[in-house]
């Protein structure tokens, strides 16, 4: 099978901080991999070994079975969580520039940068100077040099981060298309909404080190399913000292509980109905953001609670 990537127990250190610590875990073509974790959980560092921007330690980093060569390049798209645009030069210039690096000639990627950029909503700003941009536009500008090539690989670094809804949901659609078309993409994050919704395997690191990994309905199935996710107008403080659940995250317009043992939802059905004006009640699986709080511990999650009821940075 090509366009496997293979991580094999490795490992990177600065001084006295072990930043990975015997990561490893396979990404497959069509197979939307997230490398999910907390800030300074390692995961930009792992991205930058795969990229061969740094090395490791110890372990090996393989591409169908060997390790990178200068061939390789070509057919990796790379989006790194710091900005890496001229300033002073325009959208498309910047563009047909990156676009030349990655062996593609100004006549094929013309057409190709245009389409891009229409696609996130940015045609307009093709003759505009980078420094014009906003963060939100210049995180889409960034993007867009990542797929020009047609990589077969894709690694995307916090990829979310700076957009608004809408550019989020177009990100979103082009990462499943591109897992659709056969592309290995892995991406990193902190925004569990997102990796939820896209992802088909997941690996959490924490510190350096694997905390769980497989595919999503694994994950979950692991977990159990005494969770009820509640919809409601009104106060549901009373959540919090209620006898029927043993814990309670919170969401701008619902709540995840989880259920005290043994579980009861029938009965907290009624109780929240004599108090609440209910809109849903559902038993399902722990989400991922309940595993990672669990898995990582509340000070840990702030930043992925953050993250995902941040309000778009595109502005």
């Amino acid at each position: 099978m090509r366009n496997v990537l293979d991580v094999r127990d490795v490992e990177k250190s600065y001084a006295d901080l072990r930043a990975v610590d015997g990561v490893s875990f396979t990404a497959r073509p069509g197979e939307i991999f997230g490398l999910i974790g907390p800030n300074g959980a390692g995961k930009s560092t792992l991205i930058r070994m795969i990229m061969n921007i740094i090395g490791p330690d110890r372990g090996e980093i393989l591409f169908d079975g060997r390790r990178v060569v200068e061939e390789d390049k070509n057919r990796i798209g790379y989006l790194p969580e710091e900005r890496g645009l001229y300033r002073k030069v325009t959208v498309g210039t910047m563009l047909t520039y990156l676009a030349e690096l990655k062996g593609l000639r100004r006549r094929a990627s013309a057409p190709r940068i245009l389409s891009w950029l229409e696609r996130f909503g940015l045609g307009a700003w093709r003759d505009r100077k980078i420094e014009d941009l906003s963060k939100g536009m210049a995180q889409k500008v960034q993007i867009v040099a990542s797929l020009l090539h047609d990589p077969a690989w894709l690694f995307f670094d916090e990829p979310f981060s700076g957009l608004d809804p809408v550019s989020t949901d177009t990100l979103r659609e082009v990462i499943l298309e591109l897992g659709r078309g056969g592309a290995t993409i892995l991406f990193s994050t902190h925004n569990m909404e997102q990796a939820e919704r896209i992802c088909a395997r997941i690996l959490l690191i924490d510190r350096g080190r694997e905390v769980l990994s497989g595919t999503l309905e694994e994950i979950k199935a692991s977990h159990g399913a005494n969770t009820a996710v509640i919809e409601f107008d009104g106060d549901g403080s009373f959540l919090d000292s209620c006898e029927l659940v043993s814990a309670v995250t919170r969401y701008p317009r619902w709540v995840e509980v989880e259920l005290a043992s043994p579980p009861r939802p029938e009965d907290l059905l009624r109780l929240v109905a004599a108090r609440l004006r209910v809109r849903r009640f559902e038993l399902a699986a722990p989400s991922l953001h309940r595993i990672f709080v669990q898995k990582v511990g509340q000070t840990g999650a702030v930043a992925a609670a953050a993250e995902a009821d941040a309000p778009g940075g595109e502005a």
